[in-house]
């Protein structure tokens, strides 16, 4: 992952919002009318603002619900649990017309933690979410992931990883009775090592686990969603631009081998001559196969 196109990449997000506080919410009329919203929950019993999720729930639901986490990109350093709404409008209304709880969530930055600090936020929120089944009006047997980018390698590796019992991916008191029912990977790397950043320790992958990944290769591969492939994960759903030069669509391609040898049921989409990110990914083409899958898996 290049320096250059990262910076490119964190300020084209960061240009698409609003200008707002931390607090605020800049896509509140991005969502149906009725849309019942919880902003700014926090999720592991401190301040940090990294610590925060929001949760959306369609209108008039009387049953309980499959839930979609969203878990946002930027590098591991930047961005929060607004920036991939902003180009993903039509795909995230969708999800709210079928009948799908969202929560979106922060976790902390690379710059502030090293890793496994990402994948402990990112599965003490779902771990928040599954204890709150109940309160918010969750199918505790229905949950699924969304990731882009840096949130894709994350969605990725906790659902691959899940079944592995990696207790270092989890906080102390976590709980970990919930299961990851489906994934669906937008453009995320899948191995740190094949980075084009993999000597480079000012790296965006450098600085997640602390060092460069071609100079601590067990480092990277303990951070790698491809370490924890089996026989038993989830279904994923995979997509990635054909003209993708931040993270090369060949990390989607490694997924997508290694989960057809041992049998997981996924699909591969290369979206001709997509970048990195962007409008591109919000097509009806795109968001029927989100959609379609998610309720094959979640509600089927």
């Amino acid at each position: 992952m290049k320096i250059k196109h990262l910076i490119i990449f964190v300020l084209t997000l960061s240009m698409s919002l609003p200008m707002c506080g931390q607090v605020t919410n800049p896509y509140k009329n991005l969502f149906p009318q009725g849309t019942i919203i919880h902003d700014n929950i926090p999720y592991n019993n401190d301040t940090l603002k990294k610590h925060l999720l929001d949760i959306y729930l369609p209108a008039n639901t009387k049953s309980k619900l499959p839930l979609v986490v969203l878990i946002h990109g930027g590098g591991w350093w930047a961005n929060d649990k607004y920036a991939d709404l902003g180009y993903m409008k039509k795909t995230i209304v969708d999800l709210v017309n079928n009948g799908f709880a969202l929560a979106s969530i922060d976790y902390r930055f690379s710059t502030q933690a090293t890793f496994p600090a990402q994948i402990q936020d990112c599965n003490r929120a779902v771990s928040f979410l599954y204890d709150n089944a109940d309160k918010y009006g969750f199918d505790k047997k229905q949950f699924a992931l969304i990731g882009w980018s840096a949130g894709g390698h994350l969605a990725t590796l906790m659902g691959l990883a899940k079944n592995d019992n990696v207790q270092t991916f989890f906080t102390p008191n976590t709980t970990q009775l919930f299961v990851i029912k489906a994934v669906v990977d937008f453009y995320g790397p899948t191995d740190l090592v094949l980075l084009p950043g993999n000597a480079d320790e000012k790296s965006p992958e450098s600085i997640l686990i602390g060092a460069a990944p071609l100079a601590r290769p067990d480092l990277a591969k303990i951070a790698s969603p491809i370490t924890y492939v089996d026989r038993n994960d989830p279904p994923f759903l995979i997509i990635h631009g054909e003209k993708d030069d931040i993270v090369s669509n060949k990390q989607s391609k490694l997924l997508n081998s290694w989960l057809n040898i041992l049998g997981v049921q996924n699909e591969l989409v290369i979206v001709k001559d997509a970048p990195h990110f962007g409008e591109m990914y919000d097509t009806e083409y795109i968001r029927k196969k989100v959609i379609d899958f998610l309720k094959w898996n979640l509600t089927h």
